[in-house]
């Protein structure tokens, strides 16, 4: 028994060792790919055959589980993504993706507390948007407005998954709604900031959904903590927060021209 016991052991220590090592190998091998190759595609598919398993089911289960992995892929692609925008010469920036990714990958993703959970819907909505900025900002605003919309309702159903909300399907078509309709109204006025020759890109949209996607999950946490009733004591101050944090960036950090 004891001899059981110990084998047991030493396969759980090798089976997570190899975990750790396949996830530094995608965190690192995505970009890696996407650098020497020039092309994202090579990335993200790098990134979606590490999920596999989700089409190692019947097709009819493929959607639901797509739904499911939704937070996980945007963040992968995302980061192939930046990754591609910064171009193929090794800047900081690929180093901080790959470092950034593998630890996406080892220590928040395996995570379930619901701290953990509003984390992860938050990166997503900040990398993905950080993404979709460079790769559509200068085409037609038809496609930063739907994956707006994707990053919003990903986001609002992986914290909302596990509550008791009645109205979950319809909530979550409202955050991708409204999270569409920040990315067109902010279309024609995209700003980003750089840091030096690092490479690193933040676009401002980024920070502005990603203010909305905290705000509402505290409106949603607090309609559901109080049987459909919002308590205006619980929104008060992040509203207050985002609001002063929105404000602050689009006049002070903007350099606005008003045509009047």
């Amino acid at each position: 028994m004891a001899d059981y016991i110990l084998v047991r052991k030493s396969r759980n220590i090798i089976s997570s060792i190899l975990h750790v090592i396949f996830n530094i190998i995608l965190g690192v091998g995505s970009v890696i790919l996407t650098c020497v190759s020039g092309s994202w595609v090579i990335g993200v598919l790098f990134v979606l055959v590490s999920k596999w398993r989700m089409f190692a089911v019947r097709p009819r289960y493929w959607f639901t589980n797509l739904k499911a992995n939704l937070v996980d892929i945007i963040v992968g692609t995302s980061f192939v993504i930046i990754a591609y925008c910064s171009g193929t010469n090794i800047l900081p920036i690929h180093i901080i993706v790959a470092v950034l990714y593998t630890l996406w990958l080892i220590i928040l993703k395996p995570r379930s507390s619901e701290l953990a959970t509003k984390c992860q819907a938050l990166a997503a909505v900040f990398l993905g948007t950080t993404a979709l900025v460079p790769l559509f900002g200068s085409n037609d605003s038809i496609y930063l407005v739907i994956g707006s919309f994707i990053l919003g309702y990903a986001a609002s159903r992986h914290i909302l998954i596990q509550s008791d909300d009645e109205n979950f399907s319809l909530t979550t078509l409202v955050a991708g709604l409204c999270s569409a309709e920040l990315a067109w109204l902010l279309h024609s006025w995209l700003i980003v900031y750089s840091f030096g020759n690092t490479g690193i890109m933040v676009p401002q949209l980024a920070i502005v959904l990603t203010i909305f996607s905290f705000l509402f999950s505290r409106i949603c946490e607090s309609v559901a903590n109080h049987d459909g009733k919002l308590k205006s004591e619980d929104i008060l101050i992040p509203a207050i927060f985002s609001l002063a944090v929105v404000c602050m960036i689009i006049f002070w950090f903007s350099k606005p021209i008003f045509d009047v």
